[in-house]
């Protein structure tokens, strides 16, 4: 058996490797399907059950199909929205979905739901069939597909939670979540920990409240900061990563608002490269440095520059203006206020 290892020093397997890919043909990304094939050899060999191995067959299928799937319409903002399945269609919030849906299409954006009834249907109802993403998952009981998935062919059903879970967020721009049960609320608490923590671009996350007196998310918001907040297992501004809004005209402006100049994010070099659609002049520069001082690392600063050389592989966004700022990498509810003052110039 020959010891594997990820540096080429494999000998005449780094060569048959090699040979597959070329034989293959049009691989892209060939230092890194190479370490793919290599971990799933290494896999092999380290005698690992049948079970795990399952697993990590079945994840490598997903997320490819996933990429497959979500690629193609990789310049067209998404917004993810989560809530109950279990809503009515006789219930005024499943129509304020399908609203909020038509909107959000109306808007430019496509939707991603989890495919099932209730809140997900209605949102899939308004924004239609070429603007919906399906994110199913196969459970004991017999779950099938809203009918708007009907031969819409951007519908996956996954068979991992933890897969399907990628998929919500990795593809999202933004994500809004209506009232709903055990699932909304995971879903709620893992956007809040990868945005806490950094693991996730910044991105709106928008709360939407049934309106004429819905307590849903305000007593969820009294929870965190009588509890967590009081005790100190979270601070001030981590309510800043999320907003609660009670109607669906809110929800969508807000998201359009955090797109009205911010594009995205890039790190290079532990520095923070902030991309906008337009720019903004050096006093609003001035004012950002004197604003935000408390989450920059000592003796840093924010600054207009150009394309780094390190974004190469961006074309289609080199002329973006840009922003690098000497982020701390510690207050990420900080940097959120950051790019709502970008967005306010």
């Amino acid at each position: 058996m020959i010891e594997l290892h990820f540096t080429r020093t494999n000998g005449i397997v780094d060569e048959t490797i090699d040979n597959l890919i070329e034989l293959a043909g049009g691989i892209e990304e060939q230092g890194l399907v190479r370490e793919m094939i290599l971990a799933a050899l290494k896999a092999g060999q380290e005698k690992n059950d049948r079970a795990h191995m399952k697993l990590m067959n079945t994840t490598m299928k997903e997320m490819r199909f996933t990429g497959k799937m979500f690629t193609p319409y990789n310049n067209v903002r998404k917004v993810t929205v989560f809530g109950s399945a279990r809503t009515q269609p006789d219930e005024p919030i499943y129509e304020m979905a399908r609203l909020f849906g038509k909107k959000l299409a109306d808007s430019g954006y496509m939707v991603i739901t989890g495919a099932g009834g209730g809140i997900m249907q209605a949102v899939n109802e308004g924004a239609g069939t070429e603007r919906s993403f399906g994110v199913n998952i196969q459970l004991p009981f017999e779950q099938k597909p809203n009918p708007v998935f009907e031969g819409n062919p951007r519908l996956i059903t996954y068979k991992y939670f933890f897969n399907r879970k990628v998929a919500f967020l990795k593809e999202a721009d933004a994500i809004a979540l209506f009232p709903g049960g055990f699932g909304t609320l995971d879903e709620a608490m893992e956007t809040l920990t990868l945005l806490q923590n950094g693991k996730h671009d910044p991105l709106p996350l928008v709360l939407i409240e049934e309106p004429d007196g819905g307590t849903y998310w305000s007593r969820w918001i009294r929870f965190f900061r009588e509890e967590l907040l009081s005790q100190g297992y979270i601070i001030d501004s981590d309510f800043d990563l999320f907003e609660c809004v009670d109607s669906i005209d809110a929800a969508v402006e807000r998201i359009n608002r955090f797109y009205s100049r911010y594009h995205s994010i890039r790190y290079v070099n532990e520095k923070l490269i902030i991309r906008l659609t337009s720019a903004i002049d050096n006093p609003s520069v001035g004012e950002l440095n004197k604003h935000f001082s408390d989450i920059l690392r000592p003796d840093g600063r924010i600054y207009i520059s150009g394309k780094l050389p390190e974004e190469d592989d961006e074309p289609d966004i080199a002329d973006l203006p840009r922003l690098i700022v000497d982020f701390n990498l510690t207050d990420f509810g900080r940097l959120r206020i950051l790019i709502d003052e970008i967005n306010n110039f």
